[in-house]
Protein backbone atom coordinates (compact mmCIF):
# COMPACT_ATOMS: atom_id res chain seq x y z
CA UNK A 1 0.00 0.00 0.00
CA UNK A 2 2.74 2.31 0.57
CA UNK A 3 4.54 1.27 -1.80
CA UNK A 4 1.40 2.61 -4.47
CA UNK A 5 1.03 6.06 -2.21
CA UNK A 6 5.02 6.25 -3.15
CA UNK A 7 4.79 5.52 -6.70
CA UNK A 8 1.49 8.48 -6.97
CA UNK A 9 3.82 10.61 -4.91
CA UNK A 10 6.75 9.96 -7.73
CA UNK A 11 4.49 10.32 -10.45
CA UNK A 12 3.36 13.81 -9.04
CA UNK A 13 6.51 15.03 -8.53
CA UNK A 14 7.36 13.85 -12.12
CA UNK A 15 4.60 15.90 -13.61
CA UNK A 16 4.99 19.16 -11.79
CA UNK A 17 8.43 18.90 -12.28
CA UNK A 18 7.94 18.49 -16.35
CA UNK A 19 4.96 20.49 -15.67
CA UNK A 20 7.37 23.12 -14.59
CA UNK A 21 10.17 22.94 -16.96
CA UNK A 22 8.02 23.24 -19.71
CA UNK A 23 6.19 26.49 -18.93
CA UNK A 24 10.07 28.10 -17.78
CA UNK A 25 10.73 26.92 -21.89
CA UNK A 26 7.40 28.52 -23.20
CA UNK A 27 8.08 31.42 -21.23
CA UNK A 28 10.98 31.84 -22.76
CA UNK A 29 10.29 31.22 -26.15
CA UNK A 30 7.70 34.50 -25.78
CA UNK A 31 10.79 36.09 -24.53
CA UNK A 32 9.38 40.22 -24.97
CA UNK A 33 11.15 42.07 -27.65
CA UNK A 34 12.03 45.62 -27.24
CA UNK A 35 12.81 45.65 -23.79
CA UNK A 36 16.34 46.47 -23.46
CA UNK A 37 17.16 45.09 -19.69
CA UNK A 38 20.02 47.59 -19.51
CA UNK A 39 18.68 50.65 -21.54
CA UNK A 40 18.64 53.43 -18.58
CA UNK A 41 29.00 57.07 -35.37
CA UNK A 42 27.23 56.44 -37.97
CA UNK A 43 27.47 60.11 -39.27
CA UNK A 44 26.65 62.73 -36.13
CA UNK A 45 26.23 60.10 -34.12
CA UNK A 46 27.89 59.20 -30.68
CA UNK A 47 29.05 55.98 -28.88
CA UNK A 48 26.55 53.46 -27.51
CA UNK A 49 26.30 52.25 -24.07
CA UNK A 50 27.28 48.75 -22.88
CA UNK A 51 23.31 46.63 -23.89
CA UNK A 52 22.08 49.63 -25.07
CA UNK A 53 20.68 48.07 -27.64
CA UNK A 54 20.98 43.84 -27.74
CA UNK A 55 19.40 43.07 -30.05
CA UNK A 56 22.01 44.62 -32.49
CA UNK A 57 24.67 41.85 -34.81
CA UNK A 58 27.85 42.24 -36.19
CA UNK A 59 27.70 40.33 -39.06
CA UNK A 60 31.77 39.60 -40.81
CA UNK A 61 33.73 37.41 -43.12
CA UNK A 62 37.28 37.25 -43.37
CA UNK A 63 37.41 40.56 -44.41
CA UNK A 64 35.88 41.87 -41.52
CA UNK A 65 32.78 43.62 -40.81
CA UNK A 66 30.26 43.87 -43.72
CA UNK A 67 27.34 44.54 -42.15
CA UNK A 68 24.50 45.58 -39.13
CA UNK A 69 21.53 42.74 -38.24
CA UNK A 70 18.97 42.29 -35.31
CA UNK A 71 18.42 39.33 -32.91
CA UNK A 72 14.66 38.62 -33.86
CA UNK A 73 14.44 35.15 -31.68
CA UNK A 74 16.97 32.88 -30.53
CA UNK A 75 17.56 31.34 -34.24
CA UNK A 76 17.14 34.39 -36.46
CA UNK A 77 18.47 37.67 -37.71
CA UNK A 78 16.91 40.28 -39.58
CA UNK A 79 19.33 42.10 -42.17
CA UNK A 80 19.37 43.32 -45.54
CA UNK A 81 19.28 41.29 -49.25
CA UNK A 82 22.20 43.32 -50.56
CA UNK A 83 24.69 41.83 -47.36
CA UNK A 84 24.55 38.70 -49.04
CA UNK A 85 25.85 38.75 -52.88
CA UNK A 86 25.32 34.79 -53.14
CA UNK A 87 23.01 33.80 -50.67
CA UNK A 88 23.58 29.89 -50.91
CA UNK A 89 26.86 30.54 -49.84
CA UNK A 90 27.01 31.23 -46.18
CA UNK A 91 30.25 29.80 -45.23
CA UNK A 92 32.28 33.03 -45.41
CA UNK A 93 30.62 34.33 -42.44
CA UNK A 94 29.80 34.76 -38.75
CA UNK A 95 27.53 36.76 -36.65
CA UNK A 96 28.22 38.14 -33.55
CA UNK A 97 25.97 39.00 -30.82
CA UNK A 98 25.96 40.68 -27.19
CA UNK A 99 28.90 42.85 -28.72
CA UNK A 100 29.21 46.80 -28.47
CA UNK A 101 33.02 47.36 -30.32
CA UNK A 102 34.56 46.14 -33.50
CA UNK A 103 37.91 46.03 -32.06
CA UNK A 104 37.70 45.93 -27.85
CA UNK A 105 37.05 43.31 -25.99
CA UNK A 106 33.65 42.04 -25.58
CA UNK A 107 32.83 39.92 -22.87
CA UNK A 108 29.06 39.59 -23.53
CA UNK A 109 29.59 38.09 -26.95
CA UNK A 110 28.90 35.39 -28.33
CA UNK A 111 29.33 34.49 -32.20
CA UNK A 112 27.07 31.98 -34.16
CA UNK A 113 27.95 30.82 -37.88
CA UNK A 114 24.87 30.85 -40.65
CA UNK A 115 23.17 27.81 -41.64
CA UNK A 116 20.68 29.71 -44.24
CA UNK A 117 19.85 32.83 -46.13
CA UNK A 118 16.56 33.50 -47.44
CA UNK A 119 15.80 36.76 -49.21
CA UNK A 120 12.63 37.28 -51.61
CA UNK A 121 12.22 36.12 -55.15
CA UNK A 122 13.00 38.01 -57.60
CA UNK A 123 15.51 40.61 -55.70
CA UNK A 124 17.92 42.21 -57.41
CA UNK A 125 19.03 45.62 -56.20
CA UNK A 126 18.88 47.74 -52.94
CA UNK A 127 17.36 50.42 -55.09
CA UNK A 128 14.19 48.12 -56.72
CA UNK A 129 13.27 46.90 -53.35
CA UNK A 130 12.55 43.84 -51.60
CA UNK A 131 16.06 44.37 -49.23
CA UNK A 132 15.69 42.16 -46.93
CA UNK A 133 17.49 39.12 -45.79
CA UNK A 134 16.50 36.29 -43.14
CA UNK A 135 19.32 35.06 -41.27
CA UNK A 136 18.86 31.31 -39.70
CA UNK A 137 21.69 30.62 -37.08
CA UNK A 138 24.21 27.23 -36.83
CA UNK A 139 22.18 27.28 -32.77
CA UNK A 140 20.46 29.24 -30.99
CA UNK A 141 21.57 31.84 -28.87
CA UNK A 142 21.17 32.48 -25.17
CA UNK A 143 18.93 35.34 -23.98
CA UNK A 144 21.05 37.73 -21.17
CA UNK A 145 20.63 41.12 -20.19
CA UNK A 146 23.20 42.23 -23.39
CA UNK A 147 21.38 39.68 -26.20
CA UNK A 148 17.54 40.63 -26.92
CA UNK A 149 15.21 40.26 -29.21
CA UNK A 150 14.11 43.39 -30.89
CA UNK A 151 9.83 43.91 -31.75
CA UNK A 152 9.52 43.33 -35.58
CA UNK A 153 5.49 45.26 -36.58
CA UNK A 154 2.74 44.23 -38.32
CA UNK A 155 1.52 44.89 -41.22
CA UNK A 156 -0.95 47.73 -40.20
CA UNK A 157 1.35 49.69 -38.16
CA UNK A 158 2.77 53.22 -39.29
CA UNK A 159 5.33 55.14 -38.41
CA UNK A 160 4.00 58.71 -38.96
CA UNK A 161 6.40 61.15 -40.62
CA UNK A 162 8.24 63.15 -38.11
CA UNK A 163 8.60 60.39 -35.43
CA UNK A 164 11.87 60.24 -33.89
CA UNK A 165 13.61 57.01 -34.25
CA UNK A 166 17.43 55.59 -33.71
CA UNK A 167 19.83 54.37 -36.08
CA UNK A 168 22.88 51.96 -34.69
CA UNK A 169 25.67 50.46 -36.37
CA UNK A 170 29.77 50.36 -36.69
CA UNK A 171 29.35 51.64 -39.95
CA UNK A 172 31.89 54.60 -41.45
CA UNK A 173 31.80 57.96 -39.44
CA UNK A 174 31.41 60.08 -42.70
CA UNK A 175 31.49 59.13 -46.24
CA UNK A 176 34.83 57.00 -47.02
CA UNK A 177 35.98 57.26 -43.08
CA UNK A 178 35.51 54.68 -41.33
CA UNK A 179 34.71 54.09 -37.44
CA UNK A 180 37.79 54.72 -35.35
CA UNK A 181 39.35 53.28 -32.53
CA UNK A 182 37.83 50.30 -30.50
CA UNK A 183 35.21 50.95 -32.95
CA UNK A 184 31.99 51.32 -29.97
CA UNK A 185 28.62 50.86 -31.51
CA UNK A 186 27.47 54.36 -32.93
CA UNK A 187 23.81 55.58 -32.59
CA UNK A 188 22.14 58.49 -33.45
CA UNK A 189 18.62 59.86 -33.92
CA UNK A 190 16.59 60.67 -36.68
CA UNK A 191 13.12 61.69 -38.16
CA UNK A 192 10.95 59.58 -40.34
CA UNK A 193 10.28 61.27 -43.82
CA UNK A 194 7.29 60.85 -45.27
CA UNK A 195 7.45 58.77 -48.76
CA UNK A 196 5.83 61.74 -51.20
CA UNK A 197 8.47 64.48 -49.11
CA UNK A 198 11.23 61.86 -49.32
CA UNK A 199 10.57 61.19 -53.52
CA UNK A 200 10.89 65.39 -53.69
CA UNK A 201 14.24 66.15 -51.96
CA UNK A 202 15.90 62.85 -53.98
CA UNK A 203 14.43 64.63 -57.63
CA UNK A 204 16.80 68.37 -56.07
CA UNK A 205 19.65 68.51 -58.28
CA UNK A 206 19.11 64.64 -59.30
CA UNK A 207 21.95 63.36 -61.28
CA UNK A 208 20.49 59.60 -61.04
CA UNK A 209 16.70 58.94 -60.92
CA UNK A 210 15.60 57.41 -57.62
CA UNK A 211 12.47 56.08 -57.05
CA UNK A 212 10.86 55.50 -53.20
CA UNK A 213 8.95 52.06 -53.89
CA UNK A 214 5.91 51.23 -51.63
CA UNK A 215 8.20 49.09 -49.45
CA UNK A 216 10.81 51.38 -48.46
CA UNK A 217 10.83 54.20 -45.89
CA UNK A 218 13.24 57.33 -45.63
CA UNK A 219 14.25 58.83 -42.56
CA UNK A 220 16.72 61.63 -41.69
CA UNK A 221 17.30 65.75 -42.37
CA UNK A 222 16.40 67.46 -45.58
CA UNK A 223 19.72 69.84 -44.67
CA UNK A 224 21.41 66.32 -44.21
CA UNK A 225 24.28 66.46 -40.89
CA UNK A 226 22.96 62.67 -39.38
CA UNK A 227 22.65 59.40 -41.17
CA UNK A 228 23.55 55.87 -41.70
CA UNK A 229 26.35 55.39 -44.28
CA UNK A 230 28.74 52.04 -46.13
CA UNK A 231 28.69 49.49 -42.95
CA UNK A 232 25.27 50.38 -41.40
CA UNK A 233 23.90 48.47 -44.39
CA UNK A 234 21.35 45.90 -42.91
CA UNK A 235 21.44 47.41 -39.42
CA UNK A 236 18.17 48.72 -37.71
CA UNK A 237 16.04 51.41 -37.95
CA UNK A 238 14.16 51.23 -33.68
CA UNK A 239 11.55 53.49 -33.55
CA UNK A 240 10.14 53.79 -29.81
CA UNK A 241 5.99 53.10 -29.03
CA UNK A 242 3.70 54.72 -26.37
CA UNK A 243 4.55 51.94 -23.94
CA UNK A 244 8.37 52.17 -24.09
CA UNK A 245 8.61 49.36 -26.57
CA UNK A 246 11.24 49.54 -29.52
CA UNK A 247 10.05 48.36 -32.43
CA UNK A 248 12.18 47.87 -35.62
CA UNK A 249 10.68 50.09 -38.71
CA UNK A 250 13.54 49.51 -41.18
CA UNK A 251 16.76 48.08 -42.40
CA UNK A 252 19.66 50.38 -43.47
CA UNK A 253 19.01 49.51 -47.55
CA UNK A 254 20.59 52.74 -49.21
CA UNK A 255 21.76 56.27 -49.82
CA UNK A 256 23.55 58.69 -52.56
CA UNK A 257 26.43 59.44 -50.22
CA UNK A 258 26.27 60.19 -46.40
CA UNK A 259 24.49 62.93 -44.57
CA UNK A 260 24.35 64.87 -47.69
CA UNK A 261 20.95 67.71 -48.45
CA UNK A 262 17.72 66.00 -49.93
CA UNK A 263 19.28 62.58 -49.89
CA UNK A 264 18.19 61.21 -46.40
CA UNK A 265 18.62 57.36 -45.83
CA UNK A 266 16.34 54.70 -47.84
CA UNK A 267 15.36 51.59 -45.69
CA UNK A 268 13.40 48.67 -46.30
CA UNK A 269 10.08 49.32 -44.54
CA UNK A 270 9.78 45.67 -42.34
CA UNK A 271 6.39 46.36 -41.63
CA UNK A 272 5.90 45.59 -45.63
CA UNK A 273 7.58 42.27 -45.45
CA UNK A 274 5.12 41.03 -41.94
CA UNK A 275 3.97 38.47 -44.63
CA UNK A 276 7.27 36.78 -45.44
CA UNK A 277 8.81 36.86 -41.97
CA UNK A 278 6.37 34.84 -40.82
CA UNK A 279 5.80 32.45 -43.06
CA UNK A 280 9.87 31.65 -42.70
CA UNK A 281 9.87 32.36 -38.69
CA UNK A 282 6.81 30.50 -37.96
CA UNK A 283 7.62 30.65 -33.75
CA UNK A 284 7.49 34.67 -34.68
CA UNK A 285 4.67 37.00 -33.47
CA UNK A 286 4.70 40.22 -34.97
CA UNK A 287 4.24 43.56 -33.05
CA UNK A 288 0.67 45.57 -33.06
CA UNK A 289 0.52 47.01 -29.43
CA UNK A 290 -1.47 44.81 -26.83
CA UNK A 291 -2.69 42.40 -29.43
CA UNK A 292 1.06 41.35 -29.54
CA UNK A 293 1.13 40.52 -25.94
CA UNK A 294 -2.18 39.18 -25.09
CA UNK A 295 -1.06 36.63 -28.41
CA UNK A 296 2.35 35.59 -26.43
CA UNK A 297 0.79 34.80 -23.28
CA UNK A 298 -2.59 33.46 -24.55
CA UNK A 299 -0.15 30.47 -26.05
CA UNK A 300 1.70 30.22 -22.78
CA UNK A 301 -1.79 30.07 -21.27
CA UNK A 302 -3.01 27.35 -23.34
CA UNK A 303 0.02 24.90 -23.39
CA UNK A 304 -0.11 25.60 -19.31
CA UNK A 305 -3.59 24.38 -19.15
CA UNK A 306 -2.45 21.59 -21.21
CA UNK A 307 0.31 20.53 -19.09
CA UNK A 308 -2.06 20.89 -15.90
CA UNK A 309 -4.56 18.43 -17.55
CA UNK A 310 -1.95 15.80 -18.45
CA UNK A 311 -0.63 15.93 -15.02
CA UNK A 312 -3.88 14.97 -13.33
CA UNK A 313 -4.66 12.16 -16.37
CA UNK A 314 -0.97 11.18 -14.89
CA UNK A 315 -1.20 10.84 -11.75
Amino acid sequence: MRGGCLFRLVMQYSCWTTFLVLVGVWSSEAQECGRPPLQSRIVGGFDASEGHWPWQVDIQTSQGHVCGGTLISVDWVLSAAHCFPNPSDTSAYIIYVGRLSLNGWNPYEMSRRITKVIVPYGYTDPQLGQDIALVQLSSSVTWSDHIQPICLPNSDMVFPPGTECTITGWGDIRDGVSLQGTGTLQQVQVPIIGQSDCQEMFQIGATEEVNIRYDMLCAGYQQGGKDSCQGDSGGPLVCQTSNGTWVQAGIVSFGLGCAVANRPGVYARVSSFSSFVTTNVRELQLYGGARQNWAGWAAIVTRTLFALTLAQLLR
